[in-house]
C-alpha cells in the first residue's frame, strides 16, 4: 500500500473522508480534519496486527525479567533502579501524576485534539509497545469529545 496516498473511502452512513493511522501520510491539513470531526480516522486489520505483535515483543521481554527502561525501571537517573512486577502499575500511575502539574491557562480544545491525533497516528505504526485497548481507548477519546485538559 502507498503510505503517500490518502485513501478517501466514503461511509455509506455518514460520508466523511477517511484516514488510515498508522499507514496514511499525515498532513496539517488532514490533521485538522480528523481533529474536528470532518474525517473519520480508521486502523486497519494488519496494523492492529502489528500493534498486538509489537506488544507481545514488549509483554515478552518483560515476562523473561529483562530491564526495560520506564516499563520495570525508573526514569531518568534512576533508570537502573529495577521496578518488581508488583510495583509497575504504581510506577505508571506515579508517572502520570507527576506529569498532571499544569501552570498556566489550558491550551485549546482543538489544540489538546490535534495532539490525540498525532500520538494515536504515532502509536499505530506498531513500534511502541501499546497495548490495542490502550490505543482503542484513544481513538474512543477523540471519537467522543472526552479530550483532556492540556
Amino acid at each position: 500500500m502507498n503510505t503517500f496516498r490518502v485513501i478517501k473511502l466514503y461511509s455509506l452512513v455518514n460520508k466523511r473522508p477517511s484516514f488510515q493511522f498508522g499507514e496514511d501520510y499525515l498532513t496539517t491539513g488532514i490533521a485538522l480534519s480528523l481533529a474536528r470531526g470532518d474525517t473519520k480516522g480508521i486502523v486497519s486489520e494488519p496494523v492492529w496486527k502489528r500493534i498486538r505483535e509489537s506488544h507481545e515483543v514488549v509483554q515478552a521481554i518483560v515476562d523473561k525479567g529483562h530491564p526495560v527502561y520506564g516499563i520495570n525501571t525508573g526514569f531518568g537517573p534512576l533508570c537502573t533502579t529495577s521496578i518488581s512486577r508488583e510495583e509497575t502499575q504504581i510506577l505508571q500511575k506515579n508517572i502520570l501524576q507527576s506529569h498532571s502539574v499544569g501552570v498556566g491557562d489550558p491550551i485549546e480544545i482543538e489544540l489538546a485534539k490535534l495532539m490525540l491525533v498525532l500520538k494515536i497516528h504515532s502509536l499505530a505504526k506498531g513500534f511502541s509497545g501499546i497495548s490495542e485497548n490502550t490505543l482503542k481507548r484513544l481513538i474512543w477519546h477523540l471519537e467522543s469529545g472526552a479530550i483532556p485538559i492540556v
